[in-house]
């Protein structure tokens, strides 16, 4: 018998989903994963997902953390930093002192807290500067893990995921494949899964040519640095005017509803 009936993620375009197509314009994502495998073994299951793409970790823990305390959750998981690390000034030190008071307000209402480290952006061309800064956050993170008793996704620590199959057009965002590594690492976290299955090897793949290759690097740049790059310094948001996409605490679809599960 699980110890979990109930589940909140918080977050950003990660725990969103994004780019992990769902019906209509929705995203599914790692979250949504995660909380149909454990709704497959607690039938009285409920779950919300409160993130928005684009949001900074202030933004997190004003809107999204005391709706998810009100809520009573059993089980919380909660990822936020990553799109204020990306901004030229930001201090991971003080990232990390906001984030801690955000954990343990959420410990405090005796449920279980998921947390995530920063993934490793070696083999992202630009993002590698910002490397430094995430490793610093990440120490900061775990840290906070073990003063808080949370559990860790160490998503620096996937291997599979500096495969670019790992990753959408954008190089931001986790491709479906992507997603479903991070929840089935997230299962074996959490005790559902003994296996390593997120961590099974990718199939070969022909390697491209440094010219090819830096071409797509340009094409990249221009089609989805830049345009992040303007709407930060306009002060925009992806997520501006967007809702949660399931922003109460409600049982999981069954059966075909759940076809996008991973077991």
């Amino acid at each position: 018998m699980l110890r979990w009936n109930s589940l909140v993620s918080l977050g950003d375009s990660f725990t969103e989903g994004m780019d992990d197509p769902g019906p209509g314009d929705s995203y599914v994502g790692w979250a949504d994963r995660l909380a149909g495998m454990i709704a497959q073994r607690a039938p009285e299951f409920r779950y919300a997902n409160l993130a928005v793409r684009g949001k900074m970790l202030q933004e997190i823990i004003d809107d999204q953390v005391p709706l998810a305390m009100s809520l009573k959750p059993d089980l919380v998981t909660f990822c936020g930093g990553g799109n204020d690390i990306m901004l030229p000034n930001s201090d991971p030190d003080a990232l990390a002192e906001v984030y801690e008071v955000a954990v343990a307000e959420l410990r405090s209402t005796g449920c279980d807290v998921v947390i995530f480290t920063g993934f490793d952006t070696r083999s992202t061309p630009l993002l590698r500067s910002i490397r430094g800064k995430v490793a610093i956050y990440n120490t900061h993170l775990w840290s906070i893990a073990e003063r808080y008793h949370c559990r860790m996704v160490d998503l620096w620590a996937m291997h599979p995921l500096h495969d670019r199959r790992a990753w959408s057009e954008d190089r931001l965002h986790l491709s479906p494949e992507g997603h479903q590594r991070v929840a089935l690492k997230a299962a074996e976290v959490l005790g559902l899964i003994d296996d390593q299955s997120w961590n099974e090897p990718w199939p070969a793949l022909q390697q491209t040519d440094w010219v090819t290759q830096r071409k797509a690097d340009l094409k990249w740049a221009r089609e989805h640095v830049v345009p992040w790059i303007g709407r930060t310094l306009r002060g925009e948001s992806m997520g501006d005017g967007l809702a949660p996409k399931r922003p109460e605490l409600l049982p999981m679809a069954r059966c075909s509803d759940e076809s996008h599960v991973v077991n």
